[in-house]
């Protein structure tokens, strides 16, 4: 990552106006506020540099924390001690430091001066005593496993009892830069017939293979108004796990005995915010879709993705628990359930999640989604299916969920697809599951569901 400028970029801000706002990032997300909040009050022109960094340094705001602990015991008040917790991510060994270390260390002062003149001279000593023991200093913050993992202690631990053997991998894989993973309309074109597009356009790109067959990783990220045809809504940005979710509900699954849903078939996305799932149903199959979410706005999110596409629902702000709300009593041929959930298995993309979670937090979630599944089974008809999904890496999210609601539910049959369904974890060879995808995935469950 570099913040250089060139001829056909302008200048980047300076670092010290981007650490002021790297830190009051870190401090909200250390309060509890997502990332994703705090970066829409930021100033437009200091935006996209302020989410690269903040990315950045909540990535590595465990091993931070450690080195802060050993270099300054006593805590620094809030607004120092977020301002000397980013400069310190920044200063950790990397082969591509964003920025050169005498002027982290010079902006992180500036900042300093301007955000609290009194603790400039004990920033300015803390840094440099970092980098003069940086070596000794790291290997202290990494013998916490906090500082090694850069993921709070419950988490790791919990990984820990949930992955015995993969565990430690899929700690570093949540610290890894995510991919762009785009989905090809089906309805338009192919992943190899738009792969030559791209290649025309001079962006590198790859085909991700039979699992995910409209998925399409680039070689780097892009604005998405270089990608062709993305207006016209022959293209969308959506992870390859996530890209499985509308097949695995649509298609046919001939060795399991489950035919093709069929054109007109009364399909229900029950937490459809913010979109693509909802749209790539559509692009597989004409059905009679109804997309609920409990948060009006995020609707509006639904909406536009569909404008883009091309693409018609009925949309409708309801708790999908409270059938009542939004069910007219017609069952249903098919529900798509991606419950709410800790999305720990998007960490990559989203690095304030890990520190805004609480291990309390585990089980309330899956309170609401065995609500869920309890008020949505009554609505589908005999024979009808229900995918169940979450973005999560914990098997109380996942496998114990399904475990426990096909204990209570007789005529609900669990039918397993090799590659597609159980746990999806963000590995090369994704043990979590019987097939194969390669490493470019976030962490998924999904469970097939058929009604007797």
């Amino acid at each position: 990552m570099t913040f250089n400028a060139t001829a056909a970029n302008p200048p980047a801000p300076p670092l010290h106006r981007l650490l002021l706002q790297v830190a009051d990032a870190v401090q909200a997300v250390r309060d509890g506020k997502s990332l994703t909040e705090v970066l829409a009050r930021c100033p437009k022109e200091l935006r996209p540099g302020t989410q690269a960094l903040s990315f950045l340094v909540l990535r590595l705001l465990g091993g931070a924390l450690a080195a802060r602990a050993v270099l300054a015991p006593k805590n620094p008040p809030p607004r120092v001690d977020s301002l000397l917790l980013s400069a310190l991510a920044l200063l950790w060994p990397s082969p591509e430091p964003a920025y050169a270390e005498h002027t982290v260390v010079d902006q992180a002062v500036t900042a300093a001066r301007q955000r609290a003149p009194a603790s400039a001279s004990f920033v300015n000593a803390v840094l440099r005593r970092f980098l003069r023991e940086r070596a000794a200093i790291v290997k202290a913050a990494e013998r916490d496993p906090q500082g090694a993992y850069n993921h709070p202690p419950w988490w790791i631990e919990q990984v820990r009892q949930d992955w015995p053997e993969q565990w430690q991998a899929v700690l570093a894989a949540s610290n890894e830069h995510p991919p762009m993973t785009l989905r090809v309309n089906a309805g338009r074109s192919s992943a190899p017939v738009y792969l030559e597009r791209l290649v025309a356009a001079g962006l590198s790109a790859r085909l991700v293979g039979p699992l995910a067959p409209q998925a399409v990783v680039l070689e780097r990220a892009v604005p998405v108004t270089m990608l062709p045809g993305f207006a016209q809504g022959d293209v969308s940005v959506q992870d390859a796990a996530a890209q499985l979710a509308a097949p695995l509900l649509v298609l046919a699954h001939p060795e399991q005995g489950v035919p093709a849903l069929q054109p007109g078939a009364r399909v229900l996305d029950a937490c459809a915010a913010p979109g693509g799932k909802t749209a790539h149903l559509l692009e597989l199959l004409q059905m009679e879709l109804l997309a609920l979410d409990a948060d009006p706005k995020r609707l509006t999110r639904v909406q536009d993705n569909l404008d883009r596409l091309h693409q018609r629902a009925r949309l409708q702000a309801a708790d999908a628990r409270e059938p009542a709300a939004w069910w007219d009593g017609q069952p249903l041929d098919a529900i798509l359930l991606d419950a709410p959930c800790s999305a720990s298995g998007i960490v990559r993309r989203h690095p304030d999640v890990r520190w805004l979670r609480r291990a309390s937090d585990i089980a309330q979630l899956a309170q609401i989604q065995a609500e869920l599944l309890e008020a949505l089974w009554p609505t589908l008809k005999p024979g009808g299916r229900l995918v169940y999904a979450t973005c999560s890496l914990f098997k109380a999210e996942g496998e114990t969920q399904i475990d426990a609601f096909l204990q209570r539910h007789g005529d609900a049959r669990r039918i397993q697809v090799q590659g597609a369904t159980g746990h999806l974890l963000p590995l090369a060879h994704n043990e979590g599951v019987a097939g194969e995808l390669p490493s470019v995935v976030d962490g998924f469950f999904y469970a097939l569901l058929i009604k007797a």
